[in-house]
């Protein structure tokens, strides 16, 4: 029997998958999640400590998966603060050294990711976490410190789809507002176990808004100047998923969150490889900043900042539209539209104003995101601080 687009992509989504890459362990479907003391058991380690925000830890499906740790010495870090702090990661260190932690468990959303890849690198590393900075020389020079001591390995159990346990890179938020920014290739997760059941707890709007960010790093990695026909291939399929699980006719909820997993899943990879650009600059600085949910800011800047950069970006971004568009009714005459479309279809946030943030604030943003290190493989150069202002305006 031959199955139809719109089938066949649902079977796919639908199903589990296992794989190994680059000396990175995946596994994703249903119940996975209960393989983590397998995976501990493969890498030797006996003494994790785990993190999580405190509504997971607070959640019946955070107190199931603690059984499959009962038997261990483990050290629980509850409490990971929205966008990370330099104040928790540093006061983590000391105790998960006092502790004698030999890997790490990040169970949650981006923060929680970021937050584990930072404990990582200050346990190896030492000093201060400001030691450890990327800073960004504009136009486009980068510079990422050699930090190369061994790190302790973490396990990523993802419950979002901000697609931050698949990176090398992390963000921790600074006592003034300002989101420092990390890299380095050693915080990269042993082992990714992503479990559609424990999302569980997420209102589904949340987790759509979530989607955003995943859609972000499918878009951003087709038009960095990082971009690799690899990236590409990985987007564009990540994309298309995405499509299925948020179109016209998207799945029943429990379907749809696993899309949305699968989907966020490729798109984080197709960003470890490309790296970010505008968009994730503009998010970084407004989310922290404002102390507002990434998902939801990802939801109101990703139109604008799309259509900034699509007139420079139209080749590299065609593949992308002929995906959706194979997956839609009705064709959309440019990524922007679509994105947009997807706001609208499921109610998300649109507005910077809707989110709180004070029409005052919009002109120390757009300075400050003039110091984001995303700029520099963005494919339309930037050369002011007036064009980060005219996209923040337009979305407020």
């Amino acid at each position: 029997m031959i199955q139809d687009n719109h089938s066949a992509a649902a079977a796919s989504v639908s199903r589990p998958f296992d794989y190994h890459l680059f000396g990175t362990h995946v596994c994703f479907g249903d119940g996975v999640s209960s393989l983590i003391l397998k995976e501990l058991t493969a890498l030797g380690c006996s003494r994790p400590a785990i993190l999580a925000q405190d509504r997971m830890a607070r959640s019946d499906q955070y107190r199931t998966l603690s059984r499959s740790w009962a038997g261990l010495d483990f050290l629980e870090l509850p409490g990971v603060p929205t966008h990370s702090s330099v104040e928790f990661v540093e006061t983590m260190t000391r105790k998960t050294a006092d502790f004698g932690a030999d890997c790490l468990v990040a169970v949650g959303g981006g923060s929680v990711a970021d937050s584990a890849k930072a404990l990582a690198l200050l346990l190896a590393e030492g000093g201060q976490l400001a030691d450890h900075v990327t800073t960004f020389v504009p136009p486009a020079t980068v510079h990422i410190p050699r930090r190369v001591r061994p790190q302790l390995p973490i396990i990523g159990i993802p419950t979002t789809a901000s697609g931050a346990e698949t990176t090398s890179s992390f963000g921790v938020r600074g006592e003034d507002g300002h989101k420092l920014m990390f890299w380095n290739r050693r915080v990269a997760a042993a082992t990714l176990l992503i479990d559609p059941l424990l999302s569980a707890d997420l209102p589904i709007s949340m987790m759509r808004d979530t989607a955003m960010n995943g859609i972000a790093h499918a878009l951003e990695g087709l038009y960095s100047k990082g971009r690799s026909p690899v990236s590409d291939c990985v987007a564009i399929q990540a994309l298309g998923m995405f499509q299925e699980a948020l179109g016209r006719d998207a799945p029943a909820e429990a379907d749809q969150r696993r899309g949305i997993l699968q989907a966020a899943h490729l798109a984080g990879l197709a960003l470890s490889m490309a790296r970010s650009c505008l968009h994730h600059a503009i998010c970084h600085v407004v989310a922290s900043r404002q102390r507002l949910s990434h998902g939801a800011v990802n939801s109101v800047i990703l139109p604008h900042a799309l259509a900034f950069n699509e007139p420079a970006a139209t080749d590299a971004l065609r593949p992308a539209l002929d995906a959706v568009n194979r997956q839609s009714p009705e064709p959309y005459p440019a990524l922007s539209s679509w994105v947009a479309a997807l706001q609208r279809r499921h109610s998300m946030p649109a507005r910077l104003s809707d989110l709180g943030v004070p029409r005052d604030e919009l002109e120390p943003m757009a300075r400050a995101v003039m110091t984001e290190r995303g700029l520099a493989l963005n494919p339309r150069p930037l050369t002011s601080a007036a064009e980060v202002l005219a996209i923040l305006r337009a979305a407020f």
